[in-house]
């Protein structure tokens, strides 16, 4: 893709889900990766479960990084639910702000920060939010705080902003090189968002069919 498709446009939905059947895992069994725990009131533990393949691709991208840097996990499936709630939230603010737009401006806006409901990738295990720490688990700058809206931080939110620092760049360039190299696509409003199996990566490498679709928590297979 050589322009930024939003999670709302028609193409990210229109492209089939052949579902591949593979397991949730829960990425902290092995210590592997640091996992930041801002996500702790999540009793079940879900936001720490990734299907296996993207976990795999996760090592595989932790392995190319500099020496003394590490891969900080925050996010990854979230239910079905829970995406709903984030969704319908954060569109609700938009509207007020708004009045004037339309149904499908608010949508199209929304889903520069939350990913339509039926389609996310978080709710198919397939998309993960990270970002770079140093070898004590202390997280890096990479220009903004995880999860900035668009608003809050000027764009600067956008994986290749402008508004940022010489350093942040060089950080953002670092956890780029290494996840794309493991096969994994950026959300490119959301410098910390990459999945790997989704819809949305599909479309961006061309593939006829997701591999993952959405899983709800009480699937037998999610540990």
């Amino acid at each position: 893709m050589t322009e930024i498709v939003l999670m709302s446009d028609p193409k990210v939905a229109a492209v089939p889900v052949r579902e591949c059947g593979e397991r949730l895992v829960d990425v902290r069994r092995g210590g592997a990766l640091f996992v930041d725990e801002r996500k702790g009131p999540d009793s079940a533990g879900a936001f720490a479960h990734l299907r296996e393949g993207v976990l795999n691709r996760l090592l595989a991208a932790q392995e190319q990084l500099p020496g003394g840097t590490r891969l900080l996990f925050v996010e990854g499936y979230r239910p079905p639910a829970l995406q709903r709630r984030y969704f319908d939230r954060y569109a609700d603010r938009l509207r007020a702000g708004h009045p004037e737009w339309s149904v499908e401006q608010v949508r199209s806006a929304a889903s520069r920060y939350v990913s339509p409901p039926e389609i996310a990738p978080h709710s198919a295990g397939a998309a993960v939010d990270l970002t770079l720490a140093d070898r004590d688990g202390r997280e890096l700058d990479l220009g903004t705080r995880m999860n900035a809206t668009p608003e809050e931080s000027a764009g600067a939110c956008y994986t290749q902003a402008g508004n940022i620092s010489d350093e942040a760049r060089s950080l953002r360039t670092v956890l780029s090189t290494a996840l794309t190299a493991a096969g994994l696509v950026n959300y490119p409003t959301e410098w910390w968002h990459w999945s790997f199996g989704d819809r949305y990566w599909a479309l961006a490498t061309g593939e006829r069919a997701a591999l993952y679709g959405p899983v709800e928590p009480d699937r037998p297979q999610v540990p």
